[in-house]
């Protein structure tokens, strides 16, 4: 897979309209984000029984890194969006989250374990950015370190023309969000409109996405050039059905 439209590094995929119903939206959809770190916490122990510092890459608003904190000694995160990465500094606080591009950041100093999770990494732009941003990751991971990445979609497994919608509320909001994924090639176009009422109002906004698709050999080679040896894991542990994992270590 060569290279493809090379995307604008800036926190325009998740400004403030998004990030502000952000965890509204996963948390009331189901997403379980501690048993997510439960399991990578655990995946970590197996592969580095050692590990007590964790780097969270494009860590979002911190919500896994809520439940990381309390399973490791020292834990910090990098995030793009300043909107995200606000919220997660709200959340955590004494905890470093870094402004960072997770295809050339660079922290100047070492983690046991790394992990960047739910499919950043499918924002890539083809197998160049994917090396870079895994290459970014590994120089961060310390000797007999890990490094979990949590793939976006494989190219054999998306189902181009999916329509997905979803309505969610709290006390005081209620969000409705339709959303139709279009495939050109390797890239996916997730075009979504949200509804937001509130005390304000009802207000509408458009939040689109570009994606690309790799194969799992794609990511496994990805990790082997950044000088790790690599697993892909399956529907791991308790994740959501259908994910995957990809686990590296630096001997």
């Amino acid at each position: 897979m060569t290279t493809v439209d090379s995307r604008t590094r800036d926190d325009n995929v998740y400004g403030e309209d998004v990030s502000e119903i952000y965890d509204l939206l996963y948390q009331r959809r189901g997403k379980d984000y501690a048993q997510e770190a439960a399991v990578v916490a655990g995946l970590i122990r197996d592969h580095a029984p050692h590990a007590a510092t964790l780097l969270d890459v494009a860590c979002g608003t911190g919500e896994h890194l809520r439940s990381l904190r309390t399973m490791f000694e020292h834990v910090e995160g990098v995030e793009l969006s300043d909107a995200m990465r606000e919220r997660a500094r709200a959340k955590l606080p004494g905890v470093a989250v870094h402004p960072g591009d997770i295809r050339d950041f660079d922290l100047g100093r070492s983690f046991d374990a790394v992990c960047s999770l739910y499919g950043t990494v499918g924002y890539m732009a083809g197998t160049e950015e994917l090396d870079a941003a895994i290459g970014s990751m590994a120089r961060h991971v310390a000797p007999g370190g890990v490094l979990i990445v949590e793939p976006w979609y494989f190219r054999d497994g998306f189902a181009d023309g999916h329509i997905g919608h979803d309505v969610v509320r709290d006390e005081h909001r209620v969000v409705a969000r339709v959303a139709r994924s279009v495939r050109a090639g390797d890239t996916v176009e997730v075009r979504a409109h949200y509804l937001v009422g509130d005390g304000d109002g009802v207000r509408h906004f458009e939040h689109v996405q570009v994606m690309s698709l790799f194969s799992r050999e794609e990511y496994a080679a990805a990790f082997r050039r950044a000088g790790l040896d690599v697993t892909c894991l399956e529907e791991t542990g308790d994740m959501l059905a259908g994910r995957s994992l990809f686990l590296g270590v630096r001997r």
